[in-house]
Formats: structure tokens, sequence, C-alpha cells
């Protein structure tokens, strides 16, 4: 393979890595923001207690992910943040509300909490919103007439539902007693949204494109193709029946529901993968057409592969450090 065909494929490789460690890791923390809404005063200081030393690396990867679209694929880059301008407010507002308010309560009197805890539902809630609104509007091409329009609005209730099931999920494995038994109904209510979100987009997208239903039902792709189908729905079932025993085993395998719908998330984005490559943006630009000179991808790429190991993995040692139960979030000052 030539250097212009092998180093656009290390970039999008590298930025769907990104925006899927993104997807898995803030979709969970916005999940319990989004849940918060759901908890008395003294259940929303230990969702947040949950989430404190992790939520604001987890940015981290919407940055770089971002980042790499930008300086390996520009033209992609202007055609989509053109298309998707207002949803991308939203959720910059939303990030930018849901950071505030996480500082903001927990420094003003007692009184007052209400309004900071009311924003961080409200900026985590709008964040999931938009996010899934602009996959919808991405899998249909950019298009923006009312049945796209109205696509996107199902999509974004979608993902919010599936970032609020992964965070249920989350909580199981972090909190214990009451807490943890609200998150297990929390996750049984919205496995069944995450489950109906997933099977939206695996329907819309063959539909809106002849290639992409060629790449999947056309023999023998097809039959090589249904494992991931057939696994995804056997996952659902294992939560199904794994969700309403939980906790079991003296609380041992608290952990098995997130990484069951970590599981999930991965067959979904490889499925979304497979159906839009070699396009970036759909049926429009590949991703050979969109990226830089080949010279510039290799300056890149050296840059590139010093700051990932970095953000890996102080991110790996934060997870290990704050392990185990949440304990309630003190503040200095």
């Amino acid at each position: 393979m030539s250097e212009e065909s092998l180093l656009p494929l290390i970039f999008v490789g590298l930025m769907g890595l990104s925006m899927f460690i993104y997807v898995v890791l803030d979709g969970f923390d916005l999940g319990v923001g989004i849940l918060s809404g759901g908890a008395n005063d003294e259940q929303k200081d230990m969702l947040i207690a949950s989430i404190g030393p992790f939520w604001d690396a987890n940015e981290t990867w919407l940055v770089l992910g971002v980042g790499i679209l930008l300086v390996a694929f520009p033209t992609a880059h202007g055609v989509i943040l053109s298309a998707l301008y207002l949803p991308v407010f939203a959720m910059l507002f939303g990030l930018i509300l849901r950071g505030v308010a996480f500082d903001f309560r927990a420094k003003v009197p007692s009184e007052n909490k209400w309004v900071w805890n009311a924003a961080f539902f409200a900026g985590s809630l709008i964040t999931a919103l938009a996010q899934g609104y602009m996959l919808g509007i991405y899998i249909v091409g950019l298009e923006r007439g009312l049945p796209e329009v109205l696509f996107g609005l199902l999509v974004a209730i979608g993902v919010a539902a599936a970032y609020t099931f992964i965070g249920a999920t989350w909580l199981i494995m972090k909190t214990e007693g009451a807490l943890q038994e609200k998150a297990v109904r929390w996750a049984q209510r919205t496995l069944w949204f995450a489950a109906a979100g997933m099977v939206a987009v695996s329907v819309a997208t063959p539909l809106v494109s002849p290639r992409i239903m060629d790449k999947w039902f056309s023999l023998p792709n097809f039959v090589w193709l249904s494992p991931i189908p057939i696994a995804t729905a056997a996952l659902f079932v294992l939560l199904v029946i794994m969700l309403p025993k939980m906790p079991f085993g003296n609380d041992r395998y608290c952990w098995a529901p997130f990484v069951t719908s970590v599981l999930v998330f991965i067959l979904g984005f490889m499925g979304l993968a497979y159906s839009f490559y070699p396009y970036i943006v759909p049926e429009q630009i590949t991703i050979y057409e969109a990226a830089s000179a080949p010279e510039s991808l290799f300056i890149i790429l050296i840059g590139a592969l010093t700051v990932l190991p970095v953000i890996i993995g102080y991110s790996i040692y934060a997870y290990w450090v704050f392990r185990g139960k949440a304990q309630h979030l003190s503040y200095g000052g």
C-alpha cells in the first residue's frame, strides 16, 4: 500500500478511536448528568462524586478527535462543521453549562445549589441530544430537509437514551445500597430506548444509501457480517437477563452491565465504520480526497503518536487510582 493510501487510513483510524473512546467515556458521565435529574439532593452528590475525577479528562478525546479531523482532513472538517453549525453550538453550550455547574454547585450556599444542579442536568441533556442529532444528520449525508431533521431528532433521543443507559450501568458499578438499586431500575428502563435507537440507526443507514445496502446485504457480505447484529442482539438479551439480578455475588459482578454495554457500543461503532468507509462525508468525500498532503500527514503523525500514549497513560492511571466505589466528593478552599 502506498504512502498516499496508508496515511489517510492511519489518521481515520486514530480519529475513529478517539471519537469512540469519547463516546464511551463522556457518554457515561453525560448519562450520569441526565440521571441526576431524577435523584434527590444526597444522591446527586454521590452521582457527581462517581464522575468527579474523570469527567473533565474524558472530554480530551473529543478535542483530539476534532483536532485530527481539522489537521488531517481539512476539507471534510469544513463541510461537516458548516453543515452542523447550530448543533455544534448547542453541544458546546451544553458542555460549558455543565462544566460551570459542576464547580458552582459545590461553592454556592445550600439554598442556591438547586439552580446549579438543574444547570448540570440541562447541560448534560443538551449535549447528549446535540450529539445524537449530529449523528442522525451525518448518517443521512448532511441533508436537512424535513424527513432528515425528523430522523436527526429520533437519533438524538436514541443517543441520549444510550448515554443514560451506560451512565446507569456505570452507577451500578460505582455505587452501593439504595442508589445502586435505583441505578438498576434506571438501566432497565433506558435499555429499551437505547435498543430502539440502535435499531433505528441500523435500519436507516442502508436505506439512505444503495452503496451501504449493497455492502451489508449482498452475498457473501451478508453472511460474513451477520455476527455483528447477532452478537449485538445477544448482548441486549444478556442485559435483560442480568439487570434484574443485580447486585449479585456480593456485588463482585457489579462491573458486568457496564462492560456489556461497552461491548454493545463497540459493535455499533464497527457497523457504522464499515458502512461509511471509504467516505468521511457520506456519499460525498472519501478519506483519500479529504486528506492533507502526505508530507503534512507524516509530520502530524509524529505529533499524534507522541501525544496519544500520554493521553492513554494518564487516563488509565486516573481510572486505576479512583477504582472501586465512589466516595463523597469534597472541595478545598
